[in-house]
């Protein structure tokens, strides 16, 4: 992995670190660091979406704008794609790739690079981010998969992805909501804000009523607020996770005291990186694990 991403730059390392990233820098690094030759014609028919592509819905009448430019100019800038067992797989220019279809085009030019499917699914997020503006729905579902792949904390994605702890928080209570309300959210007949509100409540039934009524009276957010804020309305609980991730810091470094190296504790999992087996040798020698046999 290492190797492969000196081969393709700063840019990827940047993007898969913990810091936050610029997806249109990593996208100018790899075309600026590929020879002519690396930029090859691809038939269209052997290109699919990237399979963890968050966005379900595109504009089409920016699509046919953009269709109307490459009839015109061509593609501009090559997308970039990966090998797979049946053709390609996009990394980065679905919109380029879907216009020249449209636009009657045969082949598009691309760059050919390997990526894993975390990787894919990350440049997938970042992209539509920082270029076009995902449905609440659609990011929040982004967001909970790459939380499930890579167990990185909340703290970690807001960072990451140049958000705040509270916006991946509420975004990600969305997906508590009945989806049938969420398919209102995804067709902006309701709005984040609307629906943060009512995602506070566990009744999904009683959800449903408050959103069609939302739809129906054209309810502004202060008004379902006020409905949700009933008292016989049964709302989730609000964990306060302050003491918690406190505890888990006093945790981690007594550990990295200990061990000597980055350890990280987050809800019922402890994680402890090593460099080479040796040093996985000289930690478990430090914990007290012998293997047999050694």
């Amino acid at each position: 992995m290492e190797n492969k991403r000196k081969a393709l730059g700063k840019g990827l390392e940047q993007l898969f670190s913990n810091e936050r990233i610029d997806f249109d820098n990593f996208e100018e690094n790899i075309i600026k660091n590929s020879s002519k030759n690396e930029i090859i014609e691809i038939p269209l028919n052997e290109i699919r979406s990237n399979p963890y592509q968050p966005r379900t819905t595109f504009d089409e009448e920016a699509l046919e704008e953009l269709a109307t430019s490459i009839k015109e100019h061509g593609v501009v800038e090559p997308v970039i794609v990966k090998k797979s067992i049946k053709g390609y797989e996009l990394v980065a220019g679905e919109r380029r790739t879907k216009a020249s279809s449209i636009a009657g085009k045969e082949t598009i030019p691309a760059i050919i690079k390997d990526f894993s499917d975390l990787e894919m699914m990350e440049i997938a997020l970042i992209e539509n981010i920082q270029r076009e503006n995902l449905n609440p729905i659609e990011e929040a579902k982004a967001f909970a998969n790459i939380i499930k792949e890579t167990n990185m904390t909340q703290e970690e994605i807001a960072s990451k992805f140049g958000k705040s702890r509270s916006y991946v928080t509420n975004l990600l209570g969305l997906l508590n909501l009945p989806s049938e309300v969420q398919k209102k959210v995804e067709e902006k007949k309701l709005s984040m804000s609307h629906a943060r509100a009512l995602s506070k409540i566990t009744d999904p039934d009683k959800v449903k009523q408050l959103a069609e009524k939302a739809i129906k009276e054209n309810l502004n957010v202060r008004e379902i607020e006020k409905l949700t804020n009933n008292d016989s309305i049964p709302k989730r609980v609000t964990i306060n996770r302050n003491q918690n991730n406190i505890k888990y810091n006093i945790y981690e470094n007594i550990l990295r005291e200990k061990i000597g190296t980055k350890v990280k504790v987050t809800n019922k999992k402890v994680e402890i990186p090593f460099d080479s087996l040796k040093d996985l040798e000289r930690i478990l020698e430090i914990i007290n694990i012998k293997i047999e046999g050694d």
